[in-house]
C-alpha cells in the first residue's frame, strides 16, 4: 500500500485559550481519533497566570470508530507535553508521528468504516 501522508497542522486545533476553559479538543484523522486537553481540565481562563497552577497538554490517540469514553484504555496511547505554545507544537508533531508510524493500522480501520 502506497502511503498517502496528510499531516495535521498546528492551526487545525484551537489556540491555548480554548484549553484554558477546561475543554478537550476531539478530532479524527484518516482512521486515527485523537483527544487534546489541558490536564487538569479546570476552567482557568480568567485566573491570573500566577494562580493557574501547573498544567500539561495531554494527547491521546486511538483507532476509529468509537469515541474516547467507550474505547478501552488498552487501545489508547497517551503522551503529555508542556502547556505552552512550544508544547502545543510538540503535541501536534507527536500526533503526526503517531499517524505516520502506525499508518497501516489507521488505514485498516478506516477501510472498515
Amino acid at each position: 500500500m502506497e502511503k498517502k501522508i496528510i499531516r495535521i497542522e498546528n492551526k487545525d486545533s484551537y489556540g491555548i485559550t480554548y484549553y484554558e476553559h477546561g475543554q478537550a479538543y476531539l478530532g479524527s484523522h484518516r482512521g486515527m481519533r485523537f483527544r487534546l486537553a489541558r490536564n487538569p481540565m479546570d476552567d482557568v481562563f480568567l485566573t491570573p497566570p500566577d494562580k493557574k497552577g501547573e498544567a500539561v497538554f495531554e494527547a491521546t490517540v486511538w483507532p476509529e470508530p468509537f469515541c474516547y469514553e467507550v474505547t478501552p484504555d488498552e487501545q489508547k496511547t497517551t503522551k503529555t507535553f508542556p502547556f505552552d505554545m512550544e508544547g502545543k507544537e510538540q503535541m501536534i508533531d507527536w500526533l503526526n508521528e503517531q499517524y505516520e508510524s502506525r499508518y497501516e493500522e489507521w488505514e485498516a480501520v478506516r477501510a472498515k468504516h
